[in-house]
């Protein structure tokens, strides 16, 4: 019974159904090759020194697996660079910082010198495909009952949805900067 009242949320994923897919197409053709992925690329994921607050290892293993780069470079892109928390109940604050998306893209483009022209030509597709897809995620387990993502509060997965949405659409009117950063 909550599908009536967020109509205009599952409009706005329904308007990108066509461009969701454009990674895997590309995969199937061959344009973009699989590596090893984490599949869950947050900071929360690294441990870090106490003191020097330098990284030590990657922790959550258990999702490792054949996948993109884009997808795990967009994952990261999501968590770290909105600024707006994941649930933040006024979406109009979710937007794509500029400076942490620049700031983590060179880095991981050091890291990660042997990705491909087109790999790299993906990257900013990663990070809005990881967050539409979050944010689908989010609103269908609303739409469910909240059965996967622990909620503390009425509304809360619909409130990560939409602050989901926020920085999709944020990234798409920021889409000529995350392209011209590479």
């Amino acid at each position: 019974g909550r599908a009536a009242g967020v109509q205009q949320d599952i409009d706005f994923i329904l308007r990108r159904e066509e461009s969701a897919g454009v990674l895997q197409r590309m995969r199937e053709s061959g344009e973009l090759p699989l590596r090893v992925t984490h599949n869950d690329t947050k900071l929360n994921n690294v441990l870090l020194d106490k003191k020097t607050r330098k990284s030590l290892c990657v922790l959550d293993l258990d999702t490792v697996m054949p996948g993109l780069s884009a997808y795990d470079f967009g994952d990261s892109i999501r968590f770290g660079a909105n600024l707006a928390a994941e649930d933040e109940v006024d979406a109009s604050k979710a937007g794509l910082d500029l400076e942490m998306y620049q700031a983590y893209l060179r880095g991981y483009l050091e890291t990660c010198p042997s990705l491909t022209a087109q790999e790299l030509k993906r990257l900013p597709d990663g990070a809005r495909l990881m967050t539409l897809e979050c944010g689908l995620r989010f609103l269908t387990d609303y739409l469910q009952g909240d059965p996967y993502f622990a909620t503390t509060r009425p509304g809360q997965n619909l409130d990560r949805c939409r602050t989901q949405m926020g920085l999709v659409q944020d990234m798409e009117n920021q889409w000529d900067a995350m392209a011209a950063a590479l």
